[in-house]
């Protein structure tokens, strides 16, 4: 159809009783996003002049939940199948435009299987889009004469002929709007569902002689539709290969393919490599040889070229630059920016926090609403008590500090420069460049005390 302008209409009215949730399905989680999310996505890789959603079931939820994307709606109060929620979004498409119907559960389709679709039919032609199936029960079959689609047969009115086709209809279909129009006035729900099917405009059309193309999808995992929680997971793990796939197929090195989520954007340098169990959420970037250890979550964050994330670290909404060295088991929450060669070791926590060139948080510290200076020490057990009960005030380390084991940092405090921190001590006050402070009690023997014991032992 070149010329003709393109408006998409995806269907996502359905109630999905099977999914047995009151979210509604197309809603659904896949891949971090809601299913309909990754639908409008591949439509707007079409680039059409309009996307109309059909919702019903749900009501505003489904609209809110894609809030910001500049999307048309139109509602279907009362399910009354396939051609009656079409028939909501056609008043506002032009007579001459195309239109493509797509499905709010069909979330793995590619844009590309979309666009043959779209290159092969004339401006006054129609096509669907069907897929070889290995087992076609159930399915309605696709029935060519010298190439075109003449009909649409279903499995209960099959001969033993149809029956052996394993080409079906995925219900994915393009039309000129302006026939489309007619042939949805003229569709009847004299059925057992009392529902106004879409695919009876297939019959239309060819009464009507119009040629209609089939164009195969590449497999059956691209016209999956999802209908319970099994086939969620089932979608899941293929858009999961899917991704994973196209990721090392840019050179990206995985310990296990099976065994890794990303539930976002994933971007990666050269000689990136990730072991198993890693999970990617949101809008992650990974620079050059970048090396991610086992059971790792990170979410909507940068880690410069040659960082190291050891086992078991949690990543939020932070930065790091090159050469950084994280965990195990370290927490990055966010507005943390690290800069490079800095060390973050086991069972440290950071929140909105800079930390520069060279410095070193290795052992069980909290590091909150802080500014540490290059090539600083922090010894275990260190706390920026950032918190007074009512606001958060901010801690500064000088270049060059050392802070000692067990120290307590009661912000707002500054270290200066070149300063130490004698192991045990809470500071309240600022600390001199190049000065040693100490505040410990004086330690005192309670001769003659006893420890308490529990009553009745």
């Amino acid at each position: 159809m070149i010329g003709l302008g393109l408006s998409i209409v995806i269907l996502a009215a359905g109630q999905g009783t099977r999914m047995r949730s009151d979210l509604p399905k197309v809603l659904q989680p896949l891949a971090g996003r809601p299913m309909l999310s990754h639908v409008v996505d591949c439509s707007r890789k079409l680039k059409p002049s309009d996307i109309c959603v059909v919702y019903g079931h749900g009501g505003d939820t489904v609209p809110a939940a894609l809030d910001g994307q500049e999307l048309r709606w139109a509602m279907q109060a009362e399910q009354m199948g396939t051609g009656h929620a079409v028939m909501q979004a056609m008043p506002e498409i032009p007579d001459g435009n195309c239109v493509l119907i797509l499905f709010g559960d069909v979330p793995l389709t590619l844009p590309e299987t979309l666009a043959r679709l779209i290159e092969v039919t004339g401006d006054a032609d129609m096509a669907i889009l069907t897929v070889d199936m290995d087992d076609p029960t159930g399915y309605g079959r696709i029935v060519r004469s010298d190439g075109s689609v003449v009909r649409i047969v279903e499995q209960k009115d099959a001969s033993s002929t149809e029956q052996a086709i394993t080409e079906i209809n995925t219900g994915v279909m393009l039309c000129p709007a302006g026939a489309l129009k007619k042939w949805l006035d003229r569709l009847g729900n004299d059925n057992a569902q009392g529902e106004y099917y879409l695919t009876d405009v297939i019959a239309m059309a060819v009464t009507d002689g119009v040629d209609v193309h089939g164009v195969k999808a590449t497999n059956q995992e691209e016209m999956m539709g999802i209908n319970d929680k099994k086939q969620l997971a089932e979608a899941e793990r293929a858009l999961q290969a899917r991704l994973v796939g196209d990721l090392m197929t840019a050179g990206v090195g995985f310990a296990d393919p099976a065994r890794v989520d990303i539930r976002g954007s994933l971007r990666c340098g050269k000689d990136v490599f990730i072991d198993v169990n890693a999970v990617f959420e949101g809008d992650v970037d990974l620079g050059d040889g970048v090396v991610i250890e086992s059971n790792n979550l990170i979410r909507d964050s940068r880690l410069g070229a040659g960082t190291v994330v050891h086992p078991n670290c949690h990543i939020e909404r932070s930065t790091t630059g090159a050469n950084c060295e994280l965990g195990p088991f370290a927490r990055l929450r966010p507005g943390v920016e690290l800069a490079n060669n800095v060390k973050v070791g086991n069972f440290v926590e950071i929140k909105n926090s800079n930390v520069a060139d060279g410095s070193k948080v290795n052992h069980l510290t909290y590091i909150g609403d802080t500014d540490i200076g290059t090539k600083v020490n922090v010894g275990a057990g260190t706390i920026t008590c950032n918190y007074d009960g009512a606001n958060k005030h901010r801690t500064r380390i000088g270049d060059g500090a050392f802070i000692g084991s067990g120290v307590n940092l009661i912000a707002p405090v500054e270290v200066g420069s070149g300063a130490t921190i004698g192991a045990g001590s809470t500071i309240t006050k600022p600390v001199p460049d190049d000065e040693l402070a100490l505040e410990r009690s004086k330690q005192t023997i309670v001769k003659g005390w006893k420890r308490p014991v529990k009553k009745g032992s």
